[in-house]
Formats: C-alpha cells, structure tokens, sequence
C-alpha cells in the first residue's frame, strides 16, 4: 500500500469533474454526455436531477443552460417529451459552459 500516484500532465486545476449519482433513472444518452462534459477544464460537479414531462416533443437530445445558481448554472436537458434537470457547478461563464455542452454533444 504506498502513496496514490501522481500524473505530472494533470494538475489539480485540470482534475476530472464529479458526476453525482442521486437518480437511478436518467434520459437515455444523458450520462455520457455529462460524463464527456467531466472531462473539460472549469466543470467541477455534475448532478442531474428531476425527471419531468413536457408538453412539446424534441426528437434529438438538448441541452440547454436555464438559470445561474449559486455556483454554477441549472441545464435543462430535453429528448422526446421528457426533461430532466442537471445541475452544473462551473468556474466557467455561461457562454463559455455552453460552448463546453456543444463540445460534449458533439462527441
């Protein structure tokens, strides 16, 4: 048992985010998108939350920033008729995670 090692090319600024797992139901193709999303620099925290139904039908997943909270921002994320939220806790601005949301959709 000896010290945990210590990768030189990821720094403590650069370490992965946390993807919280409160819900044991998510949308289908959520989680690896937030799991790509942990990966970029400025995400700390990932908690998806409510599931919800909508009114409206959205055929392919979205991914859209609704409010600041304190510390990050909530994203509501749309497929079908179905929503679900997901709070973000960011060092990053809200067109900077929205940038971050497009790459991680991309993916």
């Amino acid at each position: 048992m000896g010290k945990p090692s210590v990768d030189p090319l990821r720094t403590a600024s650069q370490k992965a985010a946390r993807l919280v797992w409160n819900h044991s139901t998510h949308l289908s193709g959520l989680i690896p998108i937030l799991e790509r999303l942990c990966q970029q620099d400025g995400i700390q925290t990932v908690t998806p939350g409510v599931i919800g139904r909508s009114k409206g039908h959205c055929p392919k997943m979205q991914l859209r920033v609704s409010v600041p909270i304190r510390g990050g921002y909530k994203v509501i994320a749309r497929q079908g008729k179905t929503v679900q939220e997901v709070f973000i806790l960011t060092t990053l601005s809200q067109d900077q995670l929205e940038a971050a949301l497009a790459i991680a959709m991309r993916s």
